[in-house]
């Protein structure tokens, strides 16, 4: 298996900077994870953006699905913000033929204690096992993206049907 990823930034990738008491979107941080993992399988990470998906737009949202059409690969995970997550998943639920999973972080993996390296590794497992479609991973469960929703109260992921 080939694993395209793509990132787009989101709290995942944030960096706390103490001097300006403000996060800002850093480097991803997949490649470098899956590296030192040592996966058992070729991987490609192409960043498409570096923004909180607080301020995506529809033109980003465009941009993503276009690239998700052209990998020329049929697994692709996208490392992705969680406020935006739900729609970003929706729009690429039309595309056919690959399997698609977007995962995030609630906290930076930059932080000793985080759920970016725990929702990576679910991600990576479940595009390799989860037929064509796309798909959210987050909190140790894989979500349709017409049947999830973010609670804030919780800060976690959870079904609408619930």
């Amino acid at each position: 298996m080939h694993l395209t990823v793509f990132t787009t930034g989101g709290t995942i990738d944030k960096v706390y900077f103490d001097k300006k008491s403000d996060y800002q979107v850093g480097d991803a941080v997949v490649g470098p994870l899956l590296e030192s993992m040592a996966v058992g399988f070729d991987f490609t990470v192409e960043e498409l953006m570096k923004i909180d998906s607080l301020d995506m737009t529809p033109e980003h949202r465009a941009h993503i699905v276009e690239r998700v059409r052209a990998a020329p690969t049929s697994h692709v995970l996208i490392t992705h913000g969680t406020d935006g997550m739900i729609e970003t998943a929706q729009e690429l639920s039309v595309i056919n033929g690959k399997t698609i999973v977007l995962t995030g972080a609630l906290q930076p993996a930059a932080f000793a204690h985080n759920d970016a390296v725990f929702n990576i590794g679910g991600s990576v497992t479940a595009v390799q096992a989860l037929p064509p479609g796309c798909y959210i991973v987050m909190n140790g469960q894989v979500f349709q993206p017409d049947n999830v929703f973010k609670n804030l109260e919780g800060n976690r992921f959870e079904t609408l049907d619930n």
